[in-house]
């Protein structure tokens, strides 16, 4: 992949994210501050962007979006194929709890 055409993909993934979050924090704030991983402050910066602020942010070759998580555990619940499907879904319980344990310290 040449470097423009890494940009250009940076730049419709941030476009696309900011869209997106401005949407569930209008729709659903505190869902959308669990969803997102952001605080309150951000929440409202985002909220409050014009479509010229987005556009502009978008345009950045910085990705906006991160992984939230580097806990191994977690990666391994939310990657595991569990032939039982309800141990599947009880993986992802415990991965969603332990995200949100984490949101919940750093705030």
């Amino acid at each position: 992949m040449k470097t423009e055409q890494l940009l250009e993909e940076i730049r419709e993934a941030n476009l696309t994210y900011l869209l997106l979050a401005q949407q569930m924090i209008r729709q659903d704030k505190p869902q959308a501050l669990f969803r997102l991983g952001i605080t309150e402050h951000v929440a409202e910066l985002v909220d409050n962007l014009s479509t010229g602020q987005i556009l502009k942010i978008a345009g950045s070759n910085m990705l906006m979006c991160q992984f939230r998580f580097d806990d191994q555990i977690v990666w391994n619940l939310i990657t595991s194929h569990e032939e039982d499907r309800s141990r599947s879904m009880m993986n992802g319980v415990r991965a969603a709890m332990l995200m949100s344990d984490q949101l919940a310290e750093a705030a």
